[in-house]
């Protein structure tokens, strides 16, 4: 009796170090940073925050994010050491513009997990520690699919809209010049179908931009617009809307705000980055399951996964792309599996606008 007492005590003993050992250890903690922008900016910043939300609240994690007071690194850098402050030591960035912050913080919080979304090896400058994780995104793909489907959907007269002119928004209307040209091609319209394409020089639309939307829908009769670069696509609206123009919006499912503003029907379909799907697979990794020295110290590019299930795929087009007899679902799907298996081949070359059959305008920028 007394060697199983003496071994019961002996076992609460050790439950009692196990215990003390896992409380002693910080719980995961979340935080979001925004680049400057808000988190109802319906696209990148809105999409990662509501992402990281419904992750945490699913899984019982505390959740924060926080918008830095201006669009500087150094501000951005502040709301990194706030947020350690704080306690939390998983902190999502969204954006190139984090690339900078990155590069100061990494090494003075090395117990801190950073998982960052769209910042490239160029926008960082540095070697990437093993507490850092960074997704970059084949848009050039989700460009080419939504202007291949704007033309088979019977769009002629084409514009892009980009925000600024970094790699990433590049790729994207590359892409979009491309796969306008090809479906172009197989239509036999090439000289029926035309790009207009500039640069806003900024991610949010304003009035100057409203105006010289309204002039591309209005005098040179542009059809439909790729809004490219996060809060800007609200000049296209504004102006799409006067002449029961056309919308594509970019980097998530737009539809579902831009239609409620600006009316029913008004968004043909959108170029999507898998931001929701990013969040959940490395929070999964990270906080779940304990996995991220898998992912740590690397920049990995995220693209087409499948020709079969368009689910895991990192780029794609909406459910609720317009749809119609010209271009349907399996033909949506038909095109995927032709990047999947190299039958369409799109480049992702930036340096110099793509050579097409169909006339391409470039405007440089609006200011």
């Amino acid at each position: 009796m007394k060697k199983f007492v003496s071994l019961l005590l002996a076992i609460s003993m050790l439950l009692g170090l196990v215990s003390f050992a896992a409380a002693d250890e910080a719980p995961f903690r979340v935080a979001m940073i925004t680049d400057y922008g808000d988190i109802t900016d319906q696209s990148f910043n809105q999409t990662t925050y509501e992402a990281c939300k419904a992750f945490c609240e699913a899984n019982n994690v505390d959740f924060s994010y926080f918008k830095p007071a201006g669009d500087s690194t150094a501000e951005r850098v502040a709301m990194v050491d706030a947020a350690v402050d704080e306690g939390y030591n998983v902190i999502v960035m969204p954006g190139y513009a984090f690339g900078a912050t990155i590069a100061e913080t990494q090494d003075l919080y090395p117990e801190v997990t950073f998982i960052a979304l769209d910042v490239s090896e160029g926008d960082l400058g540095v070697e990437l520690c093993d507490n850092v994780f960074c997704a970059v995104y084949q848009e050039e793909l989700s460009g080419y699919m939504a202007g291949y489907a704007a033309v088979k959907l019977g769009y002629k007269h084409l514009g892009f809209l980009g925000g600024m002119a970094v790699p990433a928004v590049i790729r994207f209307g590359y892409g979009f010049v491309q796969g306008a040209d090809a479906a172009a091609k197989e239509l036999g319209i090439t000289n029926e179908v035309s790009v207009e394409y500039v640069y806003g020089n900024q991610f949010y639309g304003d009035a100057d931009i409203t105006a010289y939307m309204d002039n591309w829908y209005q005098t040179l009769g542009v059809e439909i617009v790729f809004a490219c670069g996060g809060g800007i696509f609200t000049s296209a609206a504004e102006a799409a809307v006067k002449v029961n123009g056309k919308v594509i919006g970019v980097d998530t499912d737009q539809s579902f705000n831009i239609d409620a503003a600006y009316g029913d029907k008004i968004t043909v379909t959108s170029a999507m980055k898998g931001l929701a799907a990013t969040v959940n697979t490395l929070l999964t990794e990270t906080v779940l399951n304990g996995n991220f020295a898998n992912y740590g110290g690397k920049v990995q590019t995220l693209g087409l996964v499948s020709g079969e299930d368009m689910s895991l795929n990192y780029v794609a087009l909406p459910e609720t792309t317009q749809f119609a007899d010209t271009f349907t679902r399996d033909d949506y799907v038909a095109l995927v599996k032709g990047m999947v298996d190299g039958t369409v081949v799109v480049s992702n070359a930036i340096d110099a606008m793509p050579a097409t059959t169909i006339t391409v305008t470039d405007h440089g920028t609006v200011k």
